[in-house]
């Protein structure tokens, strides 16, 4: 079945979800290389030798007890490595066989060959961080030529993740992303609301052919404040395994049954329950027991500290935030994504802090590649807008017109939900308001940089692109009753139907007597 595949490379789980058309998204299974519930890929590799034509993916090192296995043929960790300096990833030349860009790339082709009979992708969306990882985005995009798909996209995942949960566009929302290495707490303001535009993906390729990326901008959340902290779920698994078996060597088999006593104790409902997992050390025939219930596993984190470390990463935060004029405590969302996000205590912590905050993460694993899904509605697709659609508003500050953006250009129709527009008189009496549609030009110019004493001609875009007025004018639209200056007058709803037809409809804020629909004419 055609339909679009998202993949989520993460620093320690790797997301592949898919959507046919006319059909939810879902988590594809991917064996051997997926867990079984949920199916979710470990972002690690083993090779025996280095040029090992049969290496070890995902699960299969798990399985067969080589995730904390020292040496060469062990790659993982390798996400914030990719396309990094030496500055920004220390251990960029580790002695792994593999760089990191080529464990990623051996890990992606691999998932792509295990996709069922029955997958044939027509789109790729693949996420990438909000920013900062210029060059793990240009990796990205080679590795995408190497796959035969037509149409490759990209999002990214602090959009994707908010989206996924459910957020509507225009939310401020704090990411929470506690990986298998890493924390990093983001205050993101997602595109869109307010009569702007909704986010969209920026495509990599379209009908098989590659996309210039100077001819379109990323447009991605804008980052509030964000702070991190190189501490993950893998290290909890060691504390707890110091702390169990402080006489045992942390090796695989160990750091295994204590990571599976985490996530169970995440999923207990009681804190007094206590639980057994059993663990084969030493080559002993008497298995280890370790006994763990919650209330002893939350001891262990405030011992270690964890919450002082994350209530400073908050005040980090949130002091960003006050050098924007943002209030922490007014915010849209919470959003906890990773697997030591499902931890009660982690989720108690989150709700004492910002007591006022809605906490949403039914789904913290899969949300940003359910969202990289809904962001691409590619099961629905027709065709993508070539310029886009403006609608001109008249802006009383500055006693000027000025285009305001509807549907911009590379983003998929028909729309999954319209556009809601306020719209105001500009004077006392109005009768009517006046609706002019126009087409966004793509502009360039040129400006002149040094590089190395010499002058280079360089193209960058235009700040403010010129719209060009549809040809055929649309009738005003007649008010019940005579308006006035600075008055909300109307709440109107904009989509483009399977048609390629923009369809306007809405009420009027004064009665609540209803607008249209009415069909504005053809978009392209």
């Amino acid at each position: 079945m055609n339909g679009t595949l998202a993949l989520d490379l993460g620093s320690s789980t790797t997301v592949v979800a898919w959507q046919a058309p006319d059909q939810a998204p879902r988590l594809l299974a991917l064996p051997p290389y997926s867990a079984d519930d949920p199916a979710l890929v470990p972002s690690v590799l083993w090779l025996r030798a280095p040029d090992d034509p049969r290496p070890l993916l995902g699960q299969q090192v798990l399985d067969a007890d080589l995730l904390e296995h020292a040496g060469p043929g062990l790659c993982r960790d390798f996400k914030r490595r990719i396309g990094a300096t030496a500055e920004e990833a220390p251990d960029r030349a580790d002695r792994a066989w593999l760089a990191p860009e080529a464990a990623a790339a051996l890990l992606v082709q691999r998932l792509w060959q295990a996709l069922p009979a029955d997958v044939q992708p027509a789109r790729l969306v693949l996420t990438a961080p909000i920013e900062t990882y210029r060059g793990y985005r240009a990796w990205l995009q080679e590795m995408s030529r190497s796959l035969p798909v037509p149409e490759v996209a990209l999002v990214d995942e602090p959009t994707a993740a908010a989206i996924g949960a459910g957020l509507p566009a225009g939310s401020r929302v704090l990411v929470v992303d506690l990986g298998g290495g890493t924390i990093d707490l983001s205050l993101v303001a997602l595109e869109g609301g307010q009569g702007r535009a909704a986010p969209i993906a920026q495509l990599l390729r379209f009908a098989g052919r590659d996309l210039e990326p100077d001819r379109q901008a990323l447009r991605t959340a804008r980052v509030i404040g964000k702070a991190g902290l190189p501490l993950g779920g893998r290290d909890l698994d060691r504390w707890i395994a110091a702390a169990l078996a402080p006489q045992q060597p942390p090796d695989a088999p160990l750091l295994q049954a204590a990571e599976r006593l985490k996530c169970r104790l995440s999923a207990c409902e009681r804190d007094d329950e206590e639980l057994l997992e059993l663990v084969s050390v030493g080559g002993g025939s008497v298995p280890l027991e370790l006994r763990l219930d919650r209330r002893r596993l939350e001891a262990l984190l405030h011992q270690r500290g964890l919450l002082v470390e994350l209530d400073a990463l908050l005040e980090a935060v949130a002091a960003a935030a006050r050098r924007e004029g943002v209030d922490l405590a007014r915010i849209d969302a919470v959003l906890p994504v990773g697997g030591s996000s499902r931890i009660p205590l982690i989720r108690r912590w989150l709700s004492e802090r910002l007591p006022a905050v809605p906490l949403r993460g039914e789904r913290p694993v899969e949300a940003v590649a359910l969202g990289a899904l809904a962001l691409t509605p590619g099961v629905q697709l027709r065709d993508v807008l070539a310029r886009g659609v403006s609608l001109r508003c008249w802006d009383r500050r500055s006693s000027h017109h000025h285009w305001h953006s509807l549907f911009l250009a590379g983003q998929t129709w028909p729309t999954e939900r319209p556009l809601e527009l306020l719209l105001a008189c500009s004077r006392d009496g109005q009768e009517a308001l006046e609706l002019v549609l126009g087409e966004p030009l793509p502009e360039e110019r040129g400006e002149v940089v040094f590089q190395g004493g010499l002058p280079v001609l360089r193209r960058r875009p235009a700040g403010s692109a010129a719209v060009q007025p549809w040809t055929t004018p649309l009738p005003p639209l007649p008010l019940r009753s005579p308006g006035r200056a600075g008055e909300d007058t109307l709440r109107l709803r904009f989509r483009i139907d399977p048609g390629g037809q923009l369809i306007l409809d809405g009420e009027d804020l004064r009665d609540g007597e209803p607008i249209g629909p009415f069909n504005l004419g053809p978009v392209r």
